[in-house]
């Protein structure tokens, strides 16, 4: 490949490199534009309902700005991104540009050899999926226990038998729903953001109405009286960040989806800024509203639930049954939204060669469903767990690593001369991979240590040995995935032989 080889050459030859050649897959089924991946990606925004107390236990009302800052940070890391998907439209998402700019400089000249490359983009991918994969088995368990508070019929059955249920009913239900292609999937995601986000405006909204916000429940409480900035309280803000970061910034799964969209170098980009702009009004305002509203105090007296009280304060009972609607409808759009998500993760590592093959195998709809039932067998294992909290904080650890990975990729792409050649329908600003390195190298090391560390403090240090356990697992899985490769190719170089002879 020479340096006047055309810009579109390029992209194909360099695609075929990094693609597995011996792998019998279709590609995905290009169905949706951009309003319908928005509709499926608009879970993000409701992740921030679990850590709403979490945030204010911490830092207070300083917690406003911990999601201002993450948003916008949000917004560097996926101008970024939103270039990678102009420049490789068939690939998925963050584990895709890492696989296909990885194994591609490592597939040439290396046959028979570790290809370091291929391996760390295939890693890269198996973080971002246990990033997304373990909210599936989490909010099934929390659905779980509302049912169990609202139904009086289910008072008596086991929790962990009660969540394997409602997982399965979920997963199940989900899996049908998509198996005929992201359509379904984005149908359903309208109507579950009616039902959960117009509820959460309205209870976000109702105090300023209502009078019931005050503003020195803010100005008064900006930080915990004992806070010092020590090297010990700097750690706990990194980590902060980085589960900041694990909510709020994840609207980059609206790029997932580019190999399904119709027009992928115009729709994945406008999906991401404008999931991105939902994402910045809502995660501030919330938090704004409810620290307003009940004050420090008062949301650290209903950690898990705040909106709870906001609703009974400003709607009465009624607005307490809305509230709990909300959640749940929340609760199901964040697990499509992660189901989806993750199972594409686990569809694109096996078309590239790092998982086994049975995992890209599509329907007749185009549609990945071995990998989507993979993903659902998984996260039922993880709700016999019960409480997997240390999952949940552990995941966080994967969701760093792909992200930081993801932006060095970026740089790489950048620095590339023959990569830089690539069509660019969507270009991020002049300079813009110095603003990748800064956020990739915020990402690893920085947000890595403050997560760990934050985690030791939490639940010790089995949260992280817990995520560094998952993370490993891709090791054997990977070199399974070599060996089954391999021999494919040997046996279809003896059929190709046997047949030219």
């Amino acid at each position: 490949m020479d340096d006047n080889t055309p810009s579109s050459q390029i992209d194909w030859q360099y695609t075929e490199e990094c693609s597995r050649a011996s792998c019998d897959f279709n590609e995905l089924e290009r169905s949706i534009d951009w309003k319908q991946g928005l509709a499926i990606a608009l879970g993000v925004p409701l992740l921030i309902l679990p850590s709403i107390g979490y945030f204010t236990g911490y830092v207070w009302a300083f917690s406003i700005i911990i999601w201002g800052l993450t948003i916008f940070l949000g917004f560097f890391q996926n101008l970024a991104f939103g270039e990678l998907a102009t420049v490789f439209p068939k690939a998925s998402g963050l584990p895709g540009y890492t696989q296909t700019v990885f194994g591609s400089s490592s597939n040439k000249n290396n046959k028979g050899k570790f290809k370091f490359g291929k391996f760390i983009g295939g890693f890269s991918a198996w973080s971002y999926w246990f990033g997304w994969s373990p909210v599936l088995a989490i909010y099934a368990i929390l659905i779980g226990s509302y049912l169990k508070g609202l139904v009086p019929a289910f008072s008596g059955v086991p929790d962990t038998l009660l969540s394997l249920m409602v997982g399965a009913l979920i997963f199940g239900s989900l899996a049908i729903i998509n198996s005929k292609g992201l359509k379904n999937g984005a149908m359903a995601g309208y109507i579950l953001a009616v039902v959960s986000l117009i509820p959460l405006i309205v209870l976000t909204v109702a105090p300023f109405l209502t009078g019931d916000f005050h503003l020195t429940n803010i100005t008064g409480s900006w930080f915990p009286t004992d806070w010092t900035w020590d090297m010990q309280h700097i750690l706990i803000l990194f980590g902060i960040f980085a589960m900041a970061e694990w909510s709020a910034c994840a609207w980059e799964t609206a790029a997932i989806y580019g190999p399904e969209y119709k027009n992928p170098n115009t729709d994945t980009p406008k999906a991401l800024l404008v999931c991105g702009g939902i994402c910045l009004v809502l995660y501030v305002l919330v938090q704004t509203s409810v620290i307003g509203t009940l004050g420090v105090e008062g949301v650290l007296s209903e950690p898990i639930s705040p909106m709870l009280p906001i609703a009974n304060l400003t709607l009465g009972a009624l607005g307490a049954s809305i509230a709990i609607i909300m959640l749940v409808g929340a609760m199901l759009l964040i697990i499509q939204t992660a189901f989806l998500s993750s199972a594409r993760s686990i569809y694109s590592m096996s078309a590239e060669g790092n998982l086994p093959a049975f995992l890209s195998k599509l329907n007749s709809h185009g549609h990945p469903m071995n990998a989507m039932i993979a993903d659902a067998m998984f996260n039922m294992g993880l709700i016999l767990l019960g409480t997997p909290t240390a999952i949940l904080a552990a995941s966080a650890i994967g969701y760093i690593f792909a992200n930081g990975i993801s932006l060095y990729t970026y740089v790489k792409v950048r620095n590339d001369p023959k990569l830089s050649k690539l069509d660019r329908p969507f270009k991020a600003p002049n300079g813009w991979k110095n603003v990748a390195m800064a956020t990739a190298i915020l990402n690893i090391p920085f947000f890595l240590v403050g997560i760990i560390y934050l985690n030791s403090l939490e639940l010790g240090w089995a949260t992280t040995g817990v995520g560094f356990f998952v993370l490993c697992l891709y090791v054997p899985l990977w070199f399974y995935s070599q060996r089954e490769t391999r021999k494919t190719e040997e046996k279809m170089a003896a059929e190709k032989e046997a047949f030219t002879a």
